[in-house]
Formats: structure tokens, C-alpha cells, sequence
């Protein structure tokens, strides 16, 4: 499905848009401050199944780096791209959390 059918239904989200090791410019659209550090995609489809967004995981060039394998995640639109980020990112920073406490 391209990005255009999802229009007004979905937001697709890829994971350099919350990569705090990423710049601006190469597509993070996010403060730094709120992003994660390298966040994997199975990070971003257990956060936003936990946020009950309905993740859908597709193989797709990322359009500034067309050249390399990527993946994105598309999830079901409740309020604008950015909000959508930062709750996504909260997410993987609270998971990332409880996961280490767990461990031995």
C-alpha cells in the first residue's frame, strides 16, 4: 500500500524519524532530547501495538537514502506525525527501561 491510500487513516513512520543519533537533515523529525538512540523496528512495532496503534511493518526504500534496505512501520492515525513520534518514543524509552530493570 502506498503512502498516498493511507492518507488521513495512517501515518508512516520510519526509524530514523526517532533516531536521536540522526540529524535533521537526515530525517529525524523529533528534539533529540525525546528521541532514542538507534531504535530497532521491533521496538517501534511493540510500542505502538502497547499505544493500541496497530502497527503494519512494509519493506520500502526510505526516499533520502533510497539506495539502502529499509523498513518502516505504518500505524493508525489518532493525532498529527509528530505526536504520534514523541508517543512512540516515549514508549520504546519506557520499555527500554523496564527491560533492563528485569534482567539479572
Amino acid at each position: 500500500m502506498s503512502s498516498r491510500e493511507y492518507k488521513g487513516r495512517r501515518v508512516v513512520l520510519w526509524p530514523v524519524n526517532i533516531d536521536s543519533t540522526a540529524t535533521i537533515r537526515e530525517g529525524r523529525k523529533i528534539p533529540k532530547s525525546e528521541a532514542v538512540p538507534q531504535p530497532r523496528l521491533d521496538e517501534i512495532v511493540r510500542a505502538a501495538e502497547s499505544l493500541g496503534l496497530d502497527p503494519i511493518v512494509e519493506d520500502k526504500a526510505y526516499p533520502r537514502s533510497w539506495y539502502r534496505h529499509a523498513r518502516r512501520v505504518s500505524v493508525r492515525k489518532t493525532g498529527s506525525k509528530r505526536s504520534t513520534l514523541l508517543e512512540i518514543a516515549r514508549e520504546i524509552r519506557r520499555l527500554r527501561s523496564r527491560g533492563r530493570g528485569s534482567k539479572p
